[in-house]
């Protein structure tokens, strides 16, 4: 990947967000409720399911898309697949959000 331009954000305020997908297998029919149920907690995106797997998008801040994780492992034990794209960054016009 080519980088064009690094700026050190340290002392700025800024906007960060982390691109997550998590991908929920073997779901019952009250597990897909629960995702759901989740979802709307979180602010998080089903952006595909079938009868029995659920997969998530969520674009939050680095800690929320951790407590969404720990959340998931102890509800899906052992059923969950996780791909994080890292966060990215852009200075806040007036509001900070890290």
């Amino acid at each position: 990947m080519e980088v064009i331009k690094l700026v050190d954000y340290t002392d700025t305020p800024i906007h960060m967000k982390e691109i997550l997908f998590v991908k929920v297998n073997d779901c019952s029919d009250e597990d897909i409720t629960e995702l759901f149920r989740i979802s709307n907690v979180f602010g998080v995106t089903i952006i595909d399911y079938d009868g029995t797997t659920v997969l998530l998008q969520c674009t939050q801040t680095e800690n929320r898309n951790d407590d969404l994780i720990a959340l998931l492992k102890r509800k899906f034990v052992n059923r969950i697949e996780i791909v994080r794209g890292g966060s990215v960054v852009i200075e806040s016009v007036g509001i900070s959000e890290r």
